[in-house]
């Protein structure tokens, strides 16, 4: 059953990761796993020094500067029973920077939401416009036909 935009969009919110997809200039997709925060209609995603990386210039950032389009999925699998089935899907739009106010906000709305960056140990927080949300559930949901977002 097709989501209504609004319910995809709780289910995304109430999501702690997702795969996110950016194109690559000549492997094409991109696919990485990521945590994420939203504040409005922004998502943000942490570039930080907790996790072990060889630059703090990641591919997904170098994937944006030349194609601003992306993709966040999430979803939740049970194997034994697949009436439980869902997935919801944001479409994005990188916003390269954003002002020192809004990135405080995003990172305020990523230490509340994780408590590994409590302490805000970020590189710098990518903000990404959600232009839609989308998904599909194996039972029914209210809501019925999809309707408008952000």
């Amino acid at each position: 059953m097709r989501l209504t935009a609004a319910t995809a969009r709780a289910q995304l919110e109430a999501q702690d990761h997702g795969v996110l997809c950016t194109v690559h200039a000549e492997r094409g997709v991109d696919a990485v796993p990521v945590v994420f925060a939203v504040h409005g209609d922004l998502l943000a995603i942490p570039v930080d020094t907790l996790k072990p990386k060889s630059t703090t210039r990641l591919q997904r950032e170098e994937n944006l500067l030349l194609d601003p389009r992306a993709t966040l999925l999430v979803e939740h699998w049970d194997p034994l029973d697949w009436s439980r089935l869902w997935w919801a899907r944001a479409t994005l739009l990188s916003e390269g920077q954003t002002s020192p106010g809004e990135e405080a906000e995003l990172g305020c709305e990523l230490a509340t939401k994780y408590v590994q960056y409590r302490d805000q140990p970020f590189v710098r927080v990518l903000p990404l416009r959600i232009l839609s949300v989308t998904g599909w559930s194996a039972e029914p949901h209210e809501g019925g036909a999809d309707d408008e977002l952000p």
